[in-house]
């Protein structure tokens, strides 16, 4: 695992109804950096998205519907896990799971199921000046995304 990226398994309450489900609680340590914006995203099957992070936001990621491959990168210098890549898949057929991603670490998926809807929170409003992008192709993090759409 990366350093100050969690995966935290969400608890559903399913009936003949259908289900409920928390993401987040302003009262939990998974969501202590506090809320700034809501966001939703529709991403087509074969879609890649990559490389994306923030300086000094922390992002919350859940996916409503589809299935995404994704993988997470350590970008911080000085933390003990710099330079590491992981990945995992979440959406439909996996448990229903919410993944944080702190300041200065990247992530990206591919939509392999789908279309996909992904709510994102994050710990700030938008701003262009502490976003970080890299290529989805860049040598220094050296991951291989399937042949897909890059956008």
């Amino acid at each position: 695992m990366i350093d100050g990226v969690e995966i935290k398994e969400l608890t559903t309450h399913a009936d003949e109804r259908g289900f409920f489900r928390e993401l987040v609680r302003c009262d939990e340590a998974f969501f202590s950096q506090g809320f700034g914006q809501l966001s939703h995203s529709l991403v087509l099957v074969g879609v890649l998205k990559a490389w994306h992070g923030h300086l000094r936001q922390t992002q919350w990621t859940y996916v409503v519907a589809g299935t995404l491959k994704i993988a997470v990168h350590d970008c911080r210098p000085k933390s003990p896990t710099s330079g590491e890549t992981i990945e995992f898949s979440l959406g439909d057929n996996s448990s229903a799971c919410i993944y944080r991603l702190p300041p200065g670490t990247v992530h990206g998926y591919r939509v392999v199921s789908g279309p996909a809807h992904v709510i994102y929170v994050t710990s700030g409003t938008y701003d262009p000046t502490e976003e970080v992008r890299i290529a989805h192709d860049d040598q220094t993090i050296d991951y291989e995304w399937a042949s897909t759409t890059t956008k």
